[in-house]
């Protein structure tokens, strides 16, 4: 599971204002506003080609407006930080593996899979034969190293990992080494083995021998006992914030995955990896480097593909004309959507400003607001997706083994004339482009509901990313649907990086009524089996907006702890239907390489969801 949070407060720059008309003429497949088909030259992936050559560096351009600045791999809420090289320097239990049909990458994992006992009480996992960069194994005892401080961190603050729901894993767990290469979980409840499988994904595996201690130079401590857990996960965060010395900390060079860090650039975020030489899983590090590069703006990647300076990236959809030259130049150019992603207006039902709270907590509403959002419109619309993109209505994602059972027939498709329908039925007098405001009070049939007084107009704040180009594209195309029905729609940008650290309720409550709805781009879950467990059950750590649904919560419980993962599709089905979020459509992501790269066709898959696995790559003729 990746989560992302936001936030944007600012004002609407005045390129993006002007861009209003033109965008909701593209949207309403207004005089020529649509793009062509485009995806013939971008969905034929290109197969593993060429004799490897040793050496070599690749240069891999980052998300445009996230810089990496922590490097532990928890970073504690406060710090709000992005992890540099997430799951290269230091492996989870289980790789996840990207694909839409499986939890984990079994080759490129760390232990087998696990076994059961018949109650699924008892988790057995073997570890595989993989080394620390000096040269010792990787041990069972690391696995229970790595689980106390995790403990350690959310007994800090329960937003100390945003995959936390009080109550659930880890809670309830005990973690024994029953020898060095064998670990045993007792577990109080039983799990859906694909779901605890997808928390097992976001455990990065710490050396216990390097850092159980709580100070430099200090003493190696018992950390099965909480208060030294405690003392060692405050230093190592300590450690974590003092950025220059990312790459000369001996404590950061003690890594189980492909590479260690060989610089950082605290004032871009830019960094550069070596081969771990003691890496035992599959690869063999043919490249000498990796650099990643940080970047403020889609423009500016595409500017250094353009210049032969990139090796791998991705390319905003805004330049989607660019495919053919970018081919031209040497680079192969492949996209789709990413398994388990999808892309919505995340609500906040605690946003108090004009009563939105009131107001959003109506689910005639929410289906009228969604009924204003033209994905077909967006994805072919010049501006917004220019035809990279597909439609989509549920937490699954494209393609999911957990489809929501509806198919293909979404309960609430862009219609405004239902939208604007669903108001007048319950009290509402629309005024196009004007003020639309409540004429009937009360919580009765045909009224406008609970706490909405006479006179309520609908108006509230929508903060969207500067980066990628069509997250303002749609928003702009939303808020003009939604004038036309009355309803004002106030849009503020701010970047990723601000957002992922001030817009969520569960972390940032002090500035919950600074944003009424936010669109941060994707919010990926587990591949394989895309649970709301954290992002949308009531006590999720990760429920950004405060949803609260006890049918929902009774499916997510069933989908986590159920045998039957059928459970999944009815969790799937009620959260497209109650909408927590109003869902957007997909962007396809543009993967971009040199064609001198190879390397396995599932490893430049998973940069679809932002996976590297760079060391199975290498440089040919």
């Amino acid at each position: 599971m990746t989560h992302v949070s936001t936030k944007r407060r600012g004002r609407l720059s005045v390129a993006l204002a002007a861009a209003v008309t033109l965008l909701a003429t593209a949207c309403t497949g207004g005089g020529g506003g649509a793009a062509k088909d485009v995806t013939a030259d971008y969905s034929a992936q290109p197969k593993q080609s060429g004799s490897p050559k040793d050496g070599g560096t690749a240069t891999v351009a980052l998300t445009p407006g996230l810089s990496p600045n922590y490097i532990y791999p928890y970073p504690p809420a406060s710090a709000n930080g992005t992890v540099i090289a997430r799951g290269l320097m230091w492996r989870s239990l289980y790789r996840p593996s990207g694909e839409g049909d499986q939890v984990a990458d079994a080759e490129l994992s760390l232990a087998e899979p696990p076994t059961y006992s018949s109650d699924r009480k008892t988790v057995t996992i073997k570890m595989k034969d993989y080394k620390w960069s000096n040269g010792t194994p990787v041990t069972a005892d690391d696995v229970v190293f790595s689980l106390a401080l995790l403990r350690a961190a959310l007994a800090e603050s329960p937003a100390n990992w945003s995959f936390y729901t009080p109550g659930q894993f880890p809670d309830g767990v005990t973690a024994k080494a029953t020898a060095k290469d064998t670990l045993t979980l007792g577990l109080e409840t039983a799990y859906n083995p694909s779901y605890l499988l997808s928390m097992l994904t976001l455990l990065y595996v710490m050396p216990a021998t390097e850092w159980n201690i709580a100070k430099t130079g200090g003493p190696h401590l018992d950390y099965t006992k909480p208060k030294n857990a405690t003392a060692i996960y405050k230093y190592l965060t300590k450690e974590s914030e003092s950025q220059s010395t990312f790459a000369s900390n001996p404590l950061w060079q003690i890594v189980n995955g492909p590479y260690r860090l060989r610089s950082f650039d605290p004032t871009t975020g830019s960094f550069s990896l070596a081969p771990n030489e003691s890496y035992s899983g599959p690869g063999e590090s043919r490249l000498d480097q990796i650099d990643f590069k940080a970047f403020t703006s889609a423009a500016a990647v595409l500017n250094q593909f353009k210049a032969g300076n990139l090796t791998v990236g991705t390319l905003d959809s805004s330049f989607i004309t660019q495919i053919d030259a970018l081919k031209a130049k040497g680079y192969n150019v492949y996209g789709a959507p990413a398994p388990a992603r999808f892309d919505s207006l995340t609500i906040n039902f605690r946003n108090t400003v004009g009563n939105f709270d009131k107001i959003i907590s109506q689910a005639y509403v929410r289906q009228a607001l969604q009924r204003l959002i033209d994905q077909r419109g967006y994805i072919a619309g010049r501006g917004i997706y220019n035809g990279a993109g597909s439609v989509n209505y549920s937490t699954a994602g494209e393609g999911s083994p957990y489809p929501p059972a509806f198919g293909d027939t979404p309960p609430y498709p862009y219609d405004p004339a239902a939208a604007q329908k669903l108001l007048t039925d319950n009290g509402w007098k629309v005024v196009p482009n004007g003020a639309t405001t409540c004429e009937r009070p009360g919580d009765g049939p045909g009224e406008c509901g609970a706490g909405i007084s006479r006179g309520q107009t609908i108006s509230f704040t929508l903060a969207s990313a500067n980066t990628p180009a069509y997250v303002g594209a749609r928003d702009i195309a939303f808020a003009s649907a939604a004038k036309k029905l009355g309803i004002e729609v106030k849009i503020v940008t701010k970047a990723l990086n601000y957002m992922y650290a001030n817009y969520g309720n569960t972390f940032a409550p002090a500035t919950r009524n600074e944003w009424a709805m936010q669109d941060y781009g994707p919010l990926y879950l587990a591949a394989g089996y895309p649970s709301g467990n954290t992002v949308f059950n009531t006590e999720g750590s990760f429920n950004l907006g405060s949803y609260g649904d006890a049918e929902a919560d009774k499916l997510i419980n069933a989908s986590t702890f159920g045998a039957d993962e059928k459970a999944l599709s009815a969790e799937v089905t009620r959260l497209a239907e109650d909408l927590p979020v109003l869902f957007m459509p997909t962007p396809h992501t543009l993967v971009v390489w040199k064609d001198t790269l190879s390397g396995p066709q599932s490893s430049f898959r998973a940069l679809l969801s932002f996976l590297y696995t760079p060391e199975l790559w290498y440089f040919h003729d």
